[in-house]
């Protein structure tokens, strides 16, 4: 039978028959993208997959999908139980959202163990940025430690928060850190007792920060864990998105404040054109 009998008898047009679908193409030229994308980042889903190559994230889960792709690293999320319990200071950013970098930062510290011993990292967190503005590593968790990296994020970020809000272990509440804050004009708030999702910021980011630094005991010096801290905070600050702003934490802070410049600029032109 001829090409044109054929298409006759399928009710079709002949040129038809020579027609070659071109959307396994297209899904093969981006799941190439795509792993490109979570070899570069192992925790990334389909949404920050989405986000990083500007697509929409039904089509990344499409691919991932059929190609069966998923995240080489998946945190556990944690189950809180909520309880009623009574405090020595207010949850100040318990309402508040702030609008600006440098009005509210929140603290913490986590544990790294190390073959036989432990390494404390204490971070400060920018809410409104979500960038980890401040950080410091030592062997001891004590009020030097959250100090030190209250000290390095008033240098990084060359600012001075409205608001410090931590949760209420000692080292938060030795008479020593709470009068450097008073001393900076700081304004103290704290979780609730047994209240950590209060602090969701820090538990967030710890949550991811160990899953992605990986297993500390696969380097042969506390130096080379160290470095690798510093570098993954740098990763997390500058390369990874976060979900929230859809781009990472010092990017969205450019963009802010060319935004933020732009509408100066304009307001005093107006300003100008009026007087």
């Amino acid at each position: 039978m001829s090409k044109k009998a054929l298409a006759k008898k399928l009710g079709i047009s002949r040129s038809s028959l020579y027609y070659k679908p071109k959307q396994k193409d297209k899904d093969l030229a981006l799941l190439k993208e795509i792993k490109e994308v979570m070899s570069k980042n192992p925790s990334y889903g389909h949404k920050r997959v989405a986000m990083a190559l500007c697509i929409g994230k039904n089509r990344a889960l499409r691919i991932m999908k059929l190609y069966c792709l998923e995240p080489k690293l998946k945190r556990i999320k944690p189950k809180y139980k909520i309880k009623k319990t009574k405090s020595k200071r207010k949850n100040l950013i318990k309402n508040i959202c702030p609008i600006a970098p440098g009005v509210v930062w929140a603290t913490d510290f986590t544990y790294i163990k190390y073959k036989q011993y432990f390494i404390y990292l204490a971070t400060v967190i920018d809410i409104f940025t979500k960038q980890i503005v401040g950080w410091h590593v030592l062997k001891n968790h004590n009020s030097d430690l959250v100090k030190l990296s209250l000290f390095d994020a008033i240098k990084r970020s060359e600012a001075i928060p409205e608001i410090m809000h931590s949760d209420q272990g000692s080292e938060y509440e030795s008479r020593e850190y709470v009068n450097l804050l008073k001393s900076l004009g700081i304004k103290v708030s704290r979780s609730s007792i047994a209240s950590p999702w209060q602090n969701g910021f820090q538990e967030s980011f710890f949550s991811h920060f160990k899953l992605e630094l990986g297993s500390p005991n696969r380097f042969k010096h506390p130096g080379e864990l160290v470095e690798a801290i510093h570098k993954q905070i740098n990763y997390y600050n500058q390369d990874r998105i976060h979900s929230k702003l859809k781009t990472s934490p010092d990017k969205f802070l450019i963009k802010y404040q060319q935004t933020f410049k732009s509408l100066t600029e304009q307001a005093n032109s107006s300003t100008e054109l009026v007087s």
